[in-house]
């Protein structure tokens, strides 16, 4: 079918919904809902038999939905209406949850049902939760509805009335901050939890820290401090402040400083800078109990053949300081006798390159982007380097940018096929990319179809990259599935009895490569253009970082998103019957 996406963004489940029905075979293109008028005319250039809205805001105008089939990706149960679904299923304990596809009409959110799912919730913020069971659930429901479309314009079927539908849900007002309050003198661990989980990503739950407004972010479970005084901050670690709760104490991850100039989500520590360092540090051990949070986690197989190095930066964005660590302790690992290290990213991301918001908050822009990208180089380099050993990048969660480049710097690439990779730099004005990517692309693909892949500036699924070669195995279903059969093929590789010369191979083959061009010249080729992404007269990086960091209402759609809009690619016609 020919399917118009109308959206907010282009978000994880927007690409994922891309990704997976242009391999259904569906013609898609996209429009960012910017306004009714802008919208009425994607409709009416690209003609569209279906126009699908996986990540709105606002409603649809009767002038598209009354002439043209429209379904609407809810993110809650049948007959739940309102703008905060997830947000309430998590505050209020929801142990089931869902996804709701409707057919557009007069009220938001009030129209026929086409196709729901339920998902057990699991205890993660709300974006984890977006990211996994509501993108699941609504690529299962929106597939459903598109097989109904036949039947439904011949009159064989017709959607469900919401009226007719039943369920639990109900209709819930918007939460307000009021809603998602914290009273640290009497609310317990859970309490606190649930409500920062609620709000994370968007917007954040409104409080203080050292007396100072705030919004706060990115919370994870601590231990219990005997005699600390609710609502204290006790200790740092890892960019995050430890607070005490009424039974406990959360790991504050992320804040959002009211007041202050650029009013961007960093690190509490950095955020509160001064604060913060008059607090104790109480680092995290690398090897450690799995619960006992920290950003790097280090783990062996029960003989000691596999290690494990987990790294688990918030939505994958990787600081200078970060890199630092991740790159030592790489070298820690290293010192391991392993036969296999795996690493595992995070379990939301994989990685998503240098930091965007870190370098929009410093002094210079320029000269934190130049560090920030020296020190991902410098990780790149330290896996490379990883000569006497297999390595493999599993991908729990999605990458992007830097972060896809990183991933090959392994020798193996796994993922499971709800993970969707972004293996170009151009959306973030133009910028050229490092990360040995010169070195590390043409190992794995072909010329034409490399220069396809990052000029195209589309997402892809991983079962697309395992057949391109971009990656290795696409199994597994994502959480403990996808864990468990790594682990099982990792114990494989490192038991495997052509290990030994598969690491033979692997040492001759750097050395072939390291003779015939330097490691050192692909990194100094790809650092004069970022160099003059950096520093040159052309402001277009600095631009879209500031546009992205900030999240500015988007005013146009990409070429390469907006088919319709191509001058090969437009279709005149009116609006679907």
């Amino acid at each position: 079918m020919r399917i118009l996406f109308l959206t907010h963004g282009f978000n994880s489940l927007s690409q994922r919904l891309y990704a997976e029905l242009t391999a259904d075979g569906h013609e898609l293109s996209v429009e960012f809902d910017i306004r009714d008028s802008v919208a009425e005319e994607a409709v009416a250039l690209f003609a569209p038999e279906v126009v699908l809205a996986p990540f709105l805001k606002r409603a649809i105008p009767p002038s598209i939905w009354q002439r043209c089939l429209c379904l609407v990706v809810h993110p809650g149960i049948v007959g739940d209406r309102g703008p905060s679904a997830l947000d309430w299923a998590i505050q209020e304990g929801e142990q089931e949850w869902g996804v709701t596809v409707l057919q557009a009409n007069a009220e938001m959110d009030a129209g026929d049902v086409w196709a729901s799912r339920t998902f057990p919730m699991r205890a993660a913020a709300k974006a984890g939760l977006y990211r996994r069971e509501v993108t699941e659930s609504a690529l299962a429901c929106v597939r459903e509805a598109l097989s109904r479309v036949v039947d439904w314009r011949l009159g064989r079927w017709r959607p469900t009335h919401l009226a007719e539908a039943g369920g639990r849900g109900r209709q819930r007002p918007p939460m307000r901050q009021r809603d998602r309050c914290i009273d640290w003198q009497r609310d317990d661990t859970a309490t606190v939890l649930a409500r920062l989980r609620a709000a994370d990503g968007l917007p954040g739950v409104a409080d203080a820290l050292f007396g100072e407004p705030c919004h706060l972010f990115d919370a994870h479970p601590g231990p219990r401090d005997a005699g600390v005084e609710p609502g204290a901050c006790i200790a740092r670690r890892d960019g995050a402040i430890l607070r005490a709760t009424a039974d406990g104490s959360v790991w504050i991850g992320h804040v959002r400083r009211q007041g202050a100039a650029q009013m961007l989500k960093l690190p509490a520590t950095v955020a509160f800078a001064e604060q913060a360092a008059a607090l104790p540090e109480r680092p995290a051990a690398l090897m450690r109990a799995a619960d006992d949070y920290g950003e790097l986690h280090y783990r062996e197989s029960a003989d000691g053949c596999v290690g494990f190095l987990a790294f688990d930066f918030y939505n994958g964005a990787m600081s200078t300081e970060q890199c630092r660590r991740l790159e030592a302790a790489i070298r820690r690992v290293a010192e391991r006798p392993t036969r296999v290290l795996v690493l595992t990213g995070g379990l939301e991301f994989w990685s998503n390159g240098i930091h965007l918001s870190r370098i929009e908050a410093a002094e210079s822009a320029a000269d934190e982007s130049w560090a920030n990208i020296n020190a991902m180089d410098d990780v790149c380099a330290a896996v490379i380097g990883l000569t006497d050993r297999l390595t493999v990048a599993a991908l729990r969660g999605n990458a992007g940018a830097g972060g896809c480049f990183l991933a090959l710097a392994a020798d193996l690439i796994w993922a499971h096929p709800g993970v969707v990779l972004n293996p170009h730099y151009k959306n973030m004005g133009n910028l050229y990319g490092s990360e040995y990517w010169t070195y590390l692309l043409p190992r794995r693909m072909a010329a034409e179809p490399a220069r396809r892949l990052v000029e195209g500036r589309l997402p892809v699924r991983a079962a697309d990259a395992a057949v391109m070669g971009l990656i290795d195995g696409c199994f597994g279903r994502a959480g403990d599935d996808f864990a468990v059969q790594m682990r099982a093929q990792a114990r494989q590789l490192a038991a495997d009895p052509a290990l030994p010369a598969r690491l033979e191979a692997k040492r001759a083959r750097r050395t072939a490569d390291e003779a015939a061009k330097p490691l050192a010249r692909y990194r100094d080729e790809e650092l004069v253009r970022m160099h003059r992404n950096f520093y040159g007269f052309d402001p277009s990086y600095h631009v879209a970082r500031y546009h992205f960091v900030h999240k500015t209402p988007q005013s146009w759609t990409p070429r390469h998103l907006a088919r319709h809009r191509a001058p090969s690619g437009c279709r005149a016609g009116g609006m679907a019957a």
